[in-house]
């Protein structure tokens, strides 16, 4: 098993990144969250979860080792594979899981695109405690972090997208966009993030 790499970053996509390693481009699919974080010519590091199937090995990659471990226990529910354990990573956080699964949210786990009301119920049934309690506060939620500072944040979510691929003016007006219809709230990056890509692909 491939545990983690770390390397040069070739190309950052929508949905995975190409780290070279030791003269190899490895492709590693991983959460936009996580994506945004590596930087074309500089050198990322993620834990990583290696898939094996007949026909094929893909890896998938993490920003941490806490949120492998979510993306291995979320595949041992019947139904649930790496492509819908890594988004359900892709809306929740790893203590935002936790925190679901163990208050048998089903309304947080059906916002995960491939979840629907009885996978939800599924999903609860079968991890149980598995996912122990979030981290941040055992026993209890995890307190909201700090919101970010209003332009930071948003320099921080452009530079993502434009990381990822999009023009500099669409990735800002995607920001401006999904900020705006959300004037009330203090959202974090990542949050922001998922707002505007949803936002750029038209869903």
């Amino acid at each position: 098993m491939i545990a983690s790499v770390r390397g040069r970053v070739l190309a950052v996509r929508l949905d995975s990144a190409v780290v070279e390693v030791g003269g190899v481009g490895l492709l590693v699919h991983a959460a936009p969250a996580t994506l945004a974080a590596l930087r074309v010519g500089e050198e990322g590091s993620l834990a990583t979860s290696t898939v094996v199937r007949e026909d094929s090995l893909t890896l998938f990659g993490f920003a941490d080792a806490d949120e492998r471990e979510v993306f291995e226990v979320l595949q041992t529910v019947s139904g649930v594979g790496p492509r819908l354990a890594l988004a359900m990573l892709a809306v929740h956080r790893p203590d935002g899981l936790r925190a679901a699964v163990a208050a048998e949210d089903h309304a947080a786990l059906v916002r995960v695109p491939g979840i629907g009301k009885k996978g939800a119920q599924r999903i609860c049934l079968e991890l149980g405690d598995r996912l122990g309690p979030p981290l941040g506060a055992p026993g209890a939620p995890p307190a909201a972090a700090p919101a970010a500072d209003d332009d930071a944040r948003r320099r921080q979510v452009v530079d993502a997208l434009v990381g990822l691929g999009y023009p500099l003016k669409q990735a800002g007006d995607a920001v401006d966009a999904v900020v705006e219809q959300d004037a009330d709230g203090t959202p974090d990056v990542p949050a922001v993030l998922r707002a505007a890509l949803r936002h750029l692909s038209g869903r």
